[in-house]
Parts: structure tokens; sequence; C-alpha cells
């Protein structure tokens, strides 16, 4: 026994120790490294979705004067139905509309057909990410049987980081429309132009400027609509349950300034109560509460949301 040790011992032979090369720790390039507290910014929003989560503060949540169902299901073959309906409560006139959605991923199309009470056929061609990344092409048309009034928009865009830009085109026998908008954003900040050139009248008939500023749960956002119309937004989310806002307007050559606090409580995941007030002395108060999403015959998902709202005057 110790013959076979002694044997394997010399045939392991000597253990040679190899040097070990620290490794230089790469030094990051102040040029390059981003600021302590600095938000990145990917893709900035478009134009109209500036100051959005001040908005949907005093928009979403409230249908005071209204009843309203909206249904929404998706079969297995992906295909996507939205069915909407809303009454007026003091005249009882009621309005709906249905619309489907499908999208083929392989090629970027989505092809969208929306038909409402008022006897409107819409259908909506886009393509995005295929000539281009971040380049998105859509066509628009509409349809009146009754009319026979027929109208076809060409939109346009495209976004990658720090811009985000969009045209639309309208086709118009008298003459189109230009509709374009672009927003710049940078570490936060955020610069957006909107404007409407009617070729017929060879005139600007939309001018508007706005900036922003966003970093993580505060935004910021002022606006100044052909020149007349002055407003701005601020927006906190205070921790995971509460949210708040605040919005200014004001129209030149006028002394009206409209001015409101709105805030929404998360109760729980299914539940969340909005309020606001402005200084007309306008009180909303609105419940909101979801049911719990199901599965029927195991091919569509149902959601249905439940919302009462209570508004109050002085």
């Amino acid at each position: 026994m110790s013959e076979k040790v002694a044997v394997a011992k010399k045939e392991a032979g000597p253990v040679v120790m190899q040097p070990v090369v620290a490794t230089p720790k790469a030094t990051p390039c102040p040029h390059h490294t981003p600021k302590r507290g600095a938000v990145k910014m990917a893709v900035p929003p478009s134009y109209s979705d500036l100051g959005k989560a001040a908005k949907d503060i005093f928009s979403k949540g409230y249908g005071y004067g209204t009843v309203k169902l909206d249904l929404k299901t998706k079969a297995q073959s992906g295909v996507e139905f939205s069915t909407g309906g809303s009454s007026a409560v003091d005249t009882g006139k009621a309005s709906g509309s249905m619309e489907t959605k499908y999208k083929v991923p392989e090629l970027g199309l989505t092809f969208n057909q929306k038909w409402n009470t008022d006897n409107t056929l819409t259908t909506e061609v886009s393509m995005e990410d295929q000539l281009a990344k971040g380049l998105k092409l859509a066509l628009d048309t509409s349809f009146v049987p009754n009319t026979g009034k027929k109208s076809a928009k060409l939109k346009t865009g495209y976004k990658r980081d720090f811009v985000n830009v969009g045209c639309d085109l309208d086709f118009d026998l008298a003459g189109p429309t230009v509709h374009a908008a672009a927003v710049l954003g940078y570490e936060g900040w955020l610069a957006g132009y909107q404007m409407a050139f009617d070729t017929a009248k060879s005139k600007l008939a939309q001018n508007n400027f706005a900036l922003g500023y966003k970093a993580g749960d505060f935004q910021l956002h002022t606006n100044v609509n052909d020149g007349t119309e002055f407003g701005g937004s601020i927006y906190q989310k205070v921790n995971d349950q509460l949210e708040t806002a605040v919005n200014l307007a004001w129209t030149a050559g006028s002394n009206n300034t409209r001015f409101g606090i709105g805030a929404k409580y998360q109760l729980d995941k299914d539940s969340a109560i909005s309020a606001k007030v402005n200084n007309a002395s306008l009180i909303g108060v609105g419940y909101t509460q979801s049911l719990r999403p199901g599965n029927l015959h195991q091919s569509v998902c149902v959601c249905v949301c439940v919302c009462v709202c209570v508004c109050v005057v002085y």
C-alpha cells in the first residue's frame, strides 16, 4: 500500500506556482458617468402626453352626470374587442362604440376597426419598426354611410432616445392640413412644440409650446397655446398609495385665473378614491372599484370597472 502511494506522489511531480497578474480596475469616464439623482431619459413622451400624470388626477375616476360601461375582451387568436356605452342622466341620450384590433407581430402590422352609434366607420392600418427602428407609419380612414362622407389621414411618427416627433397629413380636396409635433428630452427636462398648418388658407391654425421637468415621482409642466392660453401643472407621488396634483390656467386679456387641486388615494389594489376642488368651489369625489378579471369559456378575458362619482357645488 505504501509503494502505491509513493508512486502516485512521484508521478504527480512538483507543483508549479503560476504568477497572478493583477487586472487594473477600469476608471469610469467623468464625461459619461451619469450624475447622481439624475433620471435616465429614454424615449420622451409625445406632445399630447406631456403633463399626462396631472391630467389623469383631474379626469380619471370621475363620471358625474353620465353612466358608462366599458368591456374589453381578448380571444386566443389575438383579436382584441372593446365595447363601450354611455348614457346622460339628465337627457337620457345614449351612445356606444365597438372596436376590434388585430396585430401581426412578425410583420409589425396592426389592424384597427371601429364603429359608433353615429354610424361612422373608421379603419386604421399601421406598421412599426419595419423600415427603421422607431419609425411608425399609419393610414387612418373614416366613412359615414348615411352621408357618403369620406376622409383619410396619413400618420407618421419617429421616436428614439431623447427625441419623439410626429407628423399627420389630412387629405382634403380643399387643401390638406399638416399637423406636426416634436418633443426633446435631456436629463429630465422636456421641451415640445406643436403646430397645424392649413394649406388652403396658407396660415398656421395652431401654434403651441411646452416646457417641463420629470424627476422620478415629481413632474412639472407648463404650456402656451396660440400665445393666448397659458397653463401649468405640478404632479407629486407622495407614496405608493397617494398621488397629488395642482393645475393653473390663465387666458390673455382676461382676469379669470383657473386653479385646482386634486388627489388620488389607492385603498388597495382594486379600489381607489379621488377628490378635487377648484377656485369655483366645485368639489368632486369619486370612488373606483375594479372587479377581478376572469375567463369566459377559457378563451376570452373579461375586465370590468365600476365608478361612482359625487359632485358638490357651494
